[in-house]
């Protein structure tokens, strides 16, 4: 697609809400929207509703973990117009301790998007109808899409034959999982691979 329509679009958006707009920017052929989380709501009820802009349908809402930012999150909508044949990104820098308005009530497919955000990053969304765990289990710790939670997790869940029935137990790593040394694994080899050197740096 052309910039120049997309250009067009980020100049009237920024035209017709400039307290919700912080920036715009044009990359792979898709403008990008950054706003504040606050008007997340009333923008993506403008962004449908628009006749400039009509972006009906939500294809995917997504989430970023920056943690060493302040504003530690980015939650992120993409919008596609089929009437324009137009797709935007909208994405707004969040703490840890902020909620989200739920856009539920403009698209009811971000029901369970939300609730995917909620249980893979533990962002918050006011008003949301039913947030609650989408995919891990009852009981679940932590939240598997932070840059912090560990790989291995804190639980493992496994069936019990004695006792006949699933039991949850700290994770045991049967092997030095962490101790990573990066070495290559043909370290002593008569010829030489790359990695080989860091072997030798020691």
């Amino acid at each position: 697609m052309d910039d120049t329509a997309l250009q067009e679009l980020a100049a009237h958006i920024e035209l017709k809400r400039p307290d919700d707009v912080v920036s715009t920017e044009i990359a792979f052929g898709e403008l990008t929207v950054t706003i504040t989380a606050q008007s997340a709501a009333s923008f993506v009820e403008f962004l449908r509703d628009d006749s400039s802009c009509l972006f009906s349908n939500l294809v995917d809402i997504t989430a970023v973990d920056w943690p060493e930012r302040p504003h530690r999150f980015d939650v992120v909508w993409h919008f596609l117009s089929m009437y324009r044949n137009q797709r935007i990104r909208v994405k707004a820098a969040i703490r840890e301790e902020d909620m989200v308005p739920s856009i539920t009530d403009i698209h009811p497919s971000a029901n369970w998007f939300e609730r995917e955000i909620f249980d893979m990053f533990g962002i918050l969304f006011s008003g949301h109808p039913d947030l609650r765990r989408l995919l891990t289990d009852y009981g679940f710790r932590g939240h598997p899409l932070r840059k912090d939670f560990p790989t291995t997790g804190y639980v493992e869940v496994r069936y019990d034959e004695v006792l006949k029935r699933v039991v949850y137990e700290p994770v045991k790593l049967t092997q030095e999982y962490r101790q990573f040394d990066f070495l290559s694994p043909w370290e002593g080899a008569k010829y030489i691979l790359p990695g080989d050197e860091k072997g030798e740096a020691k």
